[in-house]
Order: C-alpha cells, then structure tokens, then sequence
C-alpha cells in the first residue's frame, strides 16, 4: 500500500502538462507548424544579456568553488539586494533577516503551508487559481476552500468574507493571476485586508495572507501592481524570477515575510519554515543561480513581446465572436467558451489541432485559458483554425 493521496496525484498528473504532452506526441504525427499549442507557460523571450554575461563571469572567476552549498536561507548578499529591491516598492520595511530563498515561488509555497498549516486548518484561494495550490495545501493537511470571482474576475467580496471561518489559517491571491491575466485592484487588496483583520479580533489567532508573484514584473499598461505588504499586516510573499528572467528551469525565487508581523511570531514562523524545507529535505537553492540573481536583480527580459501577443491574439478572438477577459498583465488569457462544459469545449478544440486548457482545475468552469508566451506568428497562424471553431458554434 502506499499514500493514496500521493499516488492519486500522481496518476491524476497536471492537466496542463498533460495537454503539453499531447502536442508534442501530435507535433511529431503531423509537424510543429500543424499544431496551435497554448497550453504551458514556459517563456518564450531569451533571459536578459546580463543572465548569461554574469553566468560566464562567475565561471571564469570562481571556477570549482562556484557549486559549494550555500547557507540554507540564501547567500546574505542575495538576500539583501532582495530586501533592497523591496523597500522601493513597498510602504513596509522589509528585513533580509526575513528572507528565505527558495526553488521559485512553489517551493516557497509548499514551505510556508507546511510552516502555517494545523491538520484540519483551511486555505481560502480565489478562483480562478492555479491547479497546484490544492495539492499544495492537501500536501500540508490543510483543506483549500474555493472562493469565486465576479464578472471581472476580481474576487467577490461578499462570498469571501461569508468562507472565513475558524479554520482559516491563510488566503492566497495571486496578481497578476494565472490563469487569467487580471491584476488585484488596490481597493481590492485593501477589503481583503480589512476582512482578515476583523476575522482575526472575531476568531482570536493569525490568519496569514500569501501573495503569489512570480508575474509581477508582467503588466503592461502602465499601472505597476499594487504591493500587498501595504495592506495587511500579517503577509507572506512568494515570488519567482522564472517569468521576469525567463528563468524557469533554473528555478529560483524567495519567500519574505512582512515587518508588520509582530516580532515573536515573525521570528516563530521564520523559524518554522526553516523546520518545514529542512524536513522536506531542502538543502539551499541553486547555488550558481543566487549569484547570478544578486547581480542581474531589477532587470527583466523583453516584455513587451508579450504585450504584442496580448492584443494580437485578445483582437483576434473578439472579432470573431469569442468573450475573453481583457488581461492586465501575466502572459495568459481567459477565454469564455461557448458552451458550458470546458473539457467538452477543449476536445472540439483539439479537432482543430488548438490546444486549450479546460478551467476546471483553476477552481471554475466554462472558460479556457490560453498561454500567449508563444511566437507571435503562430498566433497568426492559428486564427484560420479559431475562425473554424467560431463558426461550428455559430459564432
């Protein structure tokens, strides 16, 4: 016998991952230029030139000593350049002491549910969110408990604070979000602070609020993302430089906690999530990647790539007669099908060798989500195949 919950993921597999199989298995059938395939994230800009430059550098400078292990929480250059990186978007101090550096913004994920969660406690994620944060938090012993948006997909307010209960021990948000593009307003990032403080007078213990980052630097209208230290108190960031660097096989990102926690209890949970990677058997994030985050940090690949896409591929759709979100940032947009049962909407999808991801598994159904980090001209290229499946819906 073994753990069922483990071998259920494991045979349940991702649904992402599983469609991007299913391309590569057809590309080979039929040819690479004969499939449409929006289904993984994976960043389709180069790394900045200062990723490869410093790469090489550290190489020809430090040479065999490059790879030794280093301090568990990240290199204290690395985490303070973080922490400076911060304070300038922040009203909140942000300490380095505070900063644990991780495997990108799932590690840092699973070690902070792992630090906070109780057997029983319960997660708060506003759909639509990504697949991951439910094994994330059944792998904790937590339950996540699933909160929907409204029509703009902001979350909705008034069912949020009706799913609080006792055995909230954390909320994750999510901006810009995956899957579906949109940014948390300020005023919204402000109720749900609001919300969370009164929850936490009415229930008598924290409940901690993790904001998941790793498509912060992606927005592309000017508004920069609204920084969720600034409001609330007991906060959480995990973030990642896979999508800012195009760094996501490298992984390597960070897990820093607000100022505004009081001290015991921040110096407790810190304490926590060195306990929880160390029995998860986390030794320290890729040694030559810190390095290179501590001199390349503040810059980013090309992004407006991705905002050519976005307009390219949102103009497309809608003349055409489909309803999609309009995304403020991330890389990926939220289509509305025309039908109520994604998965069915996907199948047919596939017929036109499109590959579509059904929104069941992000916590709601009836929409796809298509990942428009691709080259631009097979965006182009997909619309005869679009217009196709527009016109068997009578679009």
């Amino acid at each position: 016998m073994f753990p069922e919950k483990f071998l259920a993921w494991g045979r349940s597999k991702s649904c992402i991952r599983e469609l991007a199989a299913y391309g590569n298995a057809r590309k080979a059938q039929i040819g690479e230029d004969k499939v449409f395939d929006f289904s993984l994230g994976n960043p389709s800009v180069p790394a900045p030139d200062c990723v490869n430059k410093c790469i090489k550098e550290l190489l020809d400078t430090e040479g065999g000593t490059i790879h030794g292990y280093t301090p568990a929480v990240g290199l204290p250059g690395l985490r303070k350049v973080i922490a400076e990186d911060l304070n300038k978007k922040s009203t909140v101090h942000i300490s380095p002491d505070y900063i644990y550096v991780c495997c990108g913004a799932a590690a840092g994920l699973v070690v902070a549910l792992r630090a906070l969660l109780m057997p029983g406690d319960e997660v708060i994620a506003f759909a639509p969110f990504f697949p991951e944060y439910r094994v994330f938090t059944e792998g904790a012993g937590g339950k996540l408990v699933c909160v929907k948006p409204d029509e703009a997909l902001q979350p909705d307010i008034e069912d949020f604070e009706k799913a609080i209960s006792e055995k909230t021990k954390a909320v994750i948000v999510n901006t810009p979000n995956n899957p579906s593009g949109v940014v948390l307003r300020a005023d919204t990032l402000g109720k749900i602070g609001e919300i969370l403080k009164k929850a936490e007078e009415k229930y008598g213990h924290s409940i901690y609020l993790i904001s998941d980052e790793p498509y912060r630097e992606l927005v592309y209208d000017g508004e920069p993302v609204p920084c969720v230290f600034d409001y609330y108190h007991n906060t959480v960031m995990c973030y990642s430089f896979s999508k800012s660097l195009s760094l996501p096989g490298e992984r390597i990102g960070y897990l820093a906690l607000s100022s505004a926690i009081e001290q015991a209890e921040r110096d407790d949970l810190f304490a926590t999530i060195c306990g929880a990677a160390r029995a998860a058997g986390y030794v320290n994030a890729p040694s030559l990647m810190q390095r290179v985050i501590e001199k390349c940090i503040g810059s980013t690949s090309d992004l407006s790539v991705y905002k050519e896409n976005r307009e390219l591929l949102y103009n497309g759709l809608k003349e055409l007669g489909f309803k999609c979100v309009y995304p403020d940032g991330a890389f990926y947009l939220f289509m509305k099908c025309p039908e109520e049962d994604a998965k069915a909407f996907s199948e047919k999808a596939k017929k036109h060798e499109l590959l579509l991801v059904p929104s069941d598994d992000f916590g709601m159904g009836g929409y796809v989500r298509i990942a428009y980090c691709v080259p631009a001209d097979m965006i182009r290229r997909s619309m005869p195949a679009f217009k196709a499946l527009a016109e068997e819906y009578g679009l």
